[in-house]
Order: C-alpha cells, then structure tokens, then sequence
C-alpha cells in the first residue's frame, strides 16, 4: 500500500473494460484496488480482504449481485461494508431491491467514472 491509500475498494465487474476504468480512476485517486468477476469470487474476496467498500455488478456469474449484497449484510464480520450496485437495471424495482438487500448507492450503467468515484467518497468518507 502506499502512503496516500484511502483504503482498498473491490469491483465485482465481470465486463474486463469496465473493470478496467473503474480501477484507473480509484487508484488514481489514492484507492487499492482489487477485482472478481464473479459474484463466487466477490464474496470470498470480500471475507478475506476486508475492503473499503464494493461495486457491485448485479449481472455476474456464479451468484447475482443481489444474493452477495444480501449474504455480507447478513454476516457480522462484513455487515458494515458498503456496497455500491453498478447495474444496466434502472427501473425502479431495482432501486428497490437495492434498498432491500441494504445496497449504501445505486449507480446506473453507462456510469460516468467520475460519477463511481464521487460514490466511493460518499460511502467511505475519502
């Protein structure tokens, strides 16, 4: 980690060039970044690592966005991470449903960068 880290941030993104803006403008701007494609992969990385926050894609394989989202807020050792969804899925139902499972933002894609960063602020006081 360097000196000017302001915590480390994991994008659950299974789009490669998505993942890839997200990640320049966070470590960028001072965040550690680590990445899963998979919402198998986010959630182990999410138990082990301990990030700062997470973007979450709704639409990733092995286990939607939602049933992470639900699963860290349910667990102790993670209930207070906060989970920012990243989804194409902007109707209002899916605000909803980001409410119910205790998503901290909603983004809708396309999302400008600049946009997931000002989130990332928000939500850990950056």
């Amino acid at each position: 980690m360097t000196t000017d880290n302001k915590g480390m941030i994991l994008i659950v993104e299974d789009d490669e060039d998505t993942q890839y803006v997200y990640r320049l403008i966070l470590e960028a701007n001072g965040f550690d970044v680590l990445t899963a494609t998979s919402g198998t992969d986010g959630l182990r990385l999410a138990r082990e690592e301990h990030p700062t926050a997470v973007l979450m894609d709704v639409s990733i394989p092995g286990m939607d966005g939602w049933t992470v989202t639900r699963l860290l807020k349910g667990e102790e050792d993670t209930a207070a991470l906060p989970i920012i969804v990243i989804t194409a899925h902007a109707f209002p139902e899916d605000r909803e449903m980001a409410k119910d499972v205790g998503c901290d933002g909603f983004l809708t894609k396309p999302c400008e960068p600049r946009l997931v960063l000002e989130e990332v602020w928000r939500v850990t006081s950056a």
